[in-house]
């Protein structure tokens, strides 16, 4: 995969388009987040469209990559951004504007361009609170 494809990738999904999982995931695609676990499509879309999209506003922020036929892997640096106050979000309690920023490494394996594998790798996870306070959070999930 080459970086201009990969760039669409990541535009479709910050513009909230559930079909570049159709498009870019394989149906027996394993997703590795922390200790979060799920599978193929109908995965991805639930996980985004009901558990983050919901609550956040997300931009995925690729700053290096690296990709081939077979594997991409990037330096991606990921921002939350809650839409409202509300005590049950994946990440528990926020208020509205309350940011928590992911920064570290993403493998990708391929098969056929589509992605089979996705492992994701953390070297930060921080919550930025309104007064501007951070707060490091380890592994969210």
């Amino acid at each position: 995969m080459n970086r201009a494809t990969f760039d669409d990738y990541i535009a479709r999904f910050n513009a909230r388009d559930a079909s570049a999982f159709e498009d870019y995931i394989a149906d027996d695609m394993e997703m590795l987040n922390g200790a979060l676990r799920f599978t193929g499509v109908a995965g991805m879309k639930d996980h985004y469209q009901n558990k983050i999209w919901p609550d956040f506003d997300e931009r995925l922020n690729p700053l290096r990559f690296i990709g081939n036929d077979d594997h991409v892997a990037i330096e991606m640096r990921t921002e939350f951004e809650a839409l409202a106050d509300n005590p049950d979000t994946l990440f528990g309690a926020v208020r509205k504007g309350e940011m928590f920023v992911y920064h570290g490494l993403i493998m990708y394996d391929l098969r056929d361009g589509r992605f089979t594998k996705i492992q994701v790798a953390y070297n930060s996870f921080t919550n930025i609170k309104l007064d501007g306070t951070e707060i490091e959070m380890g592994l969210p999930h």
